[in-house]
């Protein structure tokens, strides 16, 4: 049995300052506005076109680039990302992955959920002092044993992963285009997100804000790993007390 911590990666190339992107974006945009004359090869002409997209909410011209990110999340977490239906998904199959086999290790592998502490779990299991995390810990390895049991007895992964528990953990891959990355962020990044969702996409966020600040900028996030605060057009939790 192996624990691990959630994670993801970028699976796009994002050029410098996302110039590229934004090229991209403008030189559809301008077809609105049949303005191409005023396109500039250093992409100042883009940068400043596609803030004010952004600015005004005319995010459609957005849904003309998009980014794949993948995830190492739980399949709770991968459960809540699937309903966001404009998006396309590739995730590992419980059905066809066999986890009894070398390939896997032949062990399976769980998410540490974030109220989940196991530090110094195995000291508190052996003095029969049940906690959280020793309780969990013990569950997942019974699920493991299970499976491996199924297996064992002849039946195939659809049918053995019956006994496989949500912290179970599972890779998706997300595609979407950037207008249906705002709205996931939108979603996903405030305080009453679930906060396994919010320990992957608030990091995300932010670096995202980084490679790429003219589209995702104006988002507003607060994320207490980083001690950071980013101000921008949603409503934080001070200003929603005054509504």
């Amino acid at each position: 049995m192996k624990i691990v911590e959630p994670k993801y990666e970028i699976l796009t190339d994002i050029s410098e300052g996302g110039i590229k992107e934004l090229q991209q974006i403008e030189r559809v945009a301008r077809v609105c506005y049949k303005s191409e004359d005023k396109i500039t090869p250093d992409g100042e002409s883009a940068k400043k076109l596609v803030g004010f997209l952004v600015k005004q909410g005319h995010e459609a011209m957005l849904e003309h680039s998009q980014l794949s990110v993948l995830f190492t999340c739980d399949r709770a977490i991968a459960n809540e990302l699937v309903r966001h239906r404009i998006a396309s998904f590739a995730q590992e199959s419980t059905r066809y992955c066999n986890y009894s086999k070398e390939k896997f290790g032949g062990e399976l592998t769980f998410i540490r959920p974030y109220y989940i502490d196991v530090t110094d779990t195995d000291k508190k299991r052996e003095s029969a002092e049940y906690t959280p995390g020793s309780t969990w810990l013990d569950s997942c390895e019974s699920a493991e044993i299970l499976y491996k049991d199924m297996i064992a007895l002849g039946m195939r992964p659809e049918q053995a992963r019956c006994v496989l528990p949500l912290c179970l953990k599972t890779e998706i891959v997300v595609t979407a285009n950037y207008r249906e990355w705002r709205n996931i962020f939108k979603l996903r990044t405030p305080v009453a997100a679930h906060p396994q969702m919010r320990e992957l996409m608030c990091p995300l966020l932010m670096e995202l804000q980084k490679k790429i600040p003219v589209v995702f900028d104006d988002i507003y996030t607060y994320w207490p790993a980083d001690d950071q605060t980013r101000k921008g057009s949603m409503v934080n939790e001070n200003a929603a007390k005054n509504v």
